[in-house]
């Protein structure tokens, strides 16, 4: 029963990152890849101790946040912040001097690569630790997995934009910023019906909205990017 568990949420991440490596038509070498899922594993580690030791801070040992204010500070600074801040820094560590870093999609593929290997080891915490597992799994497949992957996609765009367009460093705020702020706002209203029963089934519309909105707005900026690299190889290959 185990495997199924695992293979229910590692699927979802699987099947987003091959939608991710279609796209790209230049594709990234596995071996590097591979290294950036791992790396997007490993710090989901020092991620746990990083919130709990937030959460002590914000609540209290044990404590937990008993009003709207609350789960949304729980959302922003215990879960996004942390959480993007560590995803950020293991895929700086994947780009630094990588030599196949050479196009602007090539940041969303390897942002993505790290996004999703964090997401399937979140997932597999919350599912094995899960009674009712199945209804879970369904919904952090449609949900919570393609959040991460969302955010990933925004921190690679503005990454990208930072890398090949001059080192501009509101692209790089943003990197860490937009993705910040998506993650936070998805965070709070999942949190809302927990100390708000009353707007649990509001906060589930609000949020199915939130992440078609958000993702419409994340595959605007990918394919954005593919555009641009697109023209930069036609301009290639007419002057050469």
């Amino acid at each position: 029963m185990n495997l199924v568990m695992i293979a229910a949420a590692v699927l979802p991440a699987l099947l987003l990152w091959l939608y991710t490596c279609k796209h790209d038509t230049r594709r990234e070498p596995m071996s590097l890849m591979v290294r950036a899922m791992l790396y997007g594993a490993g710090i989901s580690v020092p991620v746990i101790f990083i919130e709990l030791a937030i959460k002590s801070l914000l609540f209290g040992a044990g404590g937990t946040p008993e009003t709207l204010v609350g789960t949304t500070a729980e959302a922003f600074f215990v879960a996004a912040f942390p959480e993007e801040v560590m995803k950020m820094i293991a895929l700086c560590i994947v780009l630094h001097n990588n030599p196949y870093y050479d196009e602007h999609y090539d940041g969303i593929v390897y942002a993505v690569c790290v996004g999703l290997g964090f997401a399937a080891v979140e997932n597999i915490g919350y599912i094995l630790g899960s009674s009712s597992w199945v209804e879970l799994a369904l919904m952090r497949a449609l949900l919570s997995v393609p959040g991460h992957y969302a955010f990933a996609v925004l921190m690679g765009y503005y990454l990208s934009l930072y890398h090949f367009g001059g080192k501009s460093v509101k692209n790089l705020v943003c990197a860490l910023l937009v993705p910040v702020l998506a993650h936070g706002c998805y965070d709070a209203i999942a949190l809302s019906g927990k100390v708000a029963p009353a707007v649990g089934s509001l906060s589930t519309v609000l949020l199915i909205y939130f992440c078609i909105k958000m993702h419409k707005f994340a595959r605007k900026r990918m394919m954005a990017q593919i555009s641009k690299d697109k023209s930069f190889r036609d301009f290639e290959n007419n002057n050469a």
